[in-house]
């Protein structure tokens, strides 16, 4: 097991699903971990769980927030992008504030979170974007969700490039549809919208995975130790796909 005993980690909406997981996994590994979001309640119930877990309240598509958020939790080793939302409509009848929702929320919370995490760093760091497979394909009905997870694709891979002859990488984790309350809050969506029983839905959702399941949230932490541990350190600029084989 990969030992970050001595290592500072922050994971943005760390309350839930991949988060949760992910604040786990880093305090478990011997990281001193923070976690933050905009509802303190759930946050405060998973530092709960680990003496090595802290929660702060931030939300990252506030600029302010997110100085904030560094200025008394920090600094960090290694910052995740994690925080995130999902919306869905056909673009014909996507209004303008769901598009800027869904951009603020998914890219623009991850820019801010990246620019305050290189700010800090002094050596050695590792940025990652916890993304989606929508970040390198498109799917209906979820257009602006799609665009902002594309964006954290160029993001990431244009940073990297940036920071590539120091000790920083910059990586994005593209998970399928995972586990977590936000699939099942897309199972309800589906549900109310199509008249599906939600047992219908979520099949829909895992035959969208060649294995034919949701993906685990502990595999997407199992990525993002693998990231912070030896032999990584020219694993740069990646878009990692947790697909199954679908891209």
């Amino acid at each position: 097991m990969t030992d970050l005993s001595g290592k500072r980690v922050l994971v943005t909406g760390g309350g839930s699903g991949a988060g949760a997981n992910l604040a786990a996994g880093f305090a478990a590994a011997g990281a001193e971990v923070v976690i933050c979001g905009r509802r303190m309640a759930p946050l405060d119930a998973i530092a709960a769980t680990h003496a090595n877990i802290t929660a702060l309240s931030c939300d990252v598509t506030d600029e302010a927030s997110v100085d904030a958020l560094f200025a008394k939790g920090g600094p960090f080793d290694i910052v995740i992008a994690n925080a995130g939302q999902a919306d869905s409509a056909v673009l014909s009848k996507t209004t303008l504030d769901q598009w800027n929702a869904m951009i603020a929320a998914n890219l623009t919370g991850v820019f801010l979170t990246f620019r305050a995490g290189l700010r800090q760093f002094t050596g050695w760091g590792r940025l990652i974007a916890i993304a989606s497979t929508a970040g390198v394909k498109g799917y209906a009905k979820v257009a602006p969700y799609a665009a902002a997870k594309h964006g954290v694709i160029g993001l990431i891979r244009s940073v990297a490039l940036e920071v590539a002859r120091g000790p920083v990488t910059v990586n994005a984790i593209c998970p399928g549809f995972l586990d977590t309350e936000m699939t099942a809050q897309s199972i309800r969506v589906i549900t109310e919208k199509t008249g599906r029983t939600e047992a219908e839905a979520r099949k829909a959702l895992e035959s969208l995975n060649p294995q034919n399941r949701l993906f685990r949230p502990d595999e997407v932490t199992a990525t993002a130790l693998w990231l912070c541990g030896p032999g990584s350190d020219g694993v740069n600029g990646q878009a990692i796909t947790i697909s199954g084989g679908e891209v």
